[in-house]
């Protein structure tokens, strides 16, 4: 797989910040998904405010 980023974490106190954030790091995992063609992206709350957005396989890809 190319060098690229397969996990972004996301630190918000804001709904819409959160929001923002959140469509920005599945845009840039995007990319690495169609290029492996086997990994989709899951997204995880962590606790209140803390989330990760990373590919997996346990997600259907595209």
């Amino acid at each position: 797989m190319p060098s690229t980023t397969n996990t972004i974490d996301i630190q918000v106190d804001d709904r819409k910040i959160l929001d923002e954030r959140l469509d920005a790091a599945v845009k840039c995992l995007q990319e690495a998904a169609i290029l492996t063609g086997t990994h989709g992206i899951m997204v995880t709350r962590n606790k209140p405010g803390s989330y990760t957005a990373t590919l997996s396989e346990r997600s259907p890809s595209a």
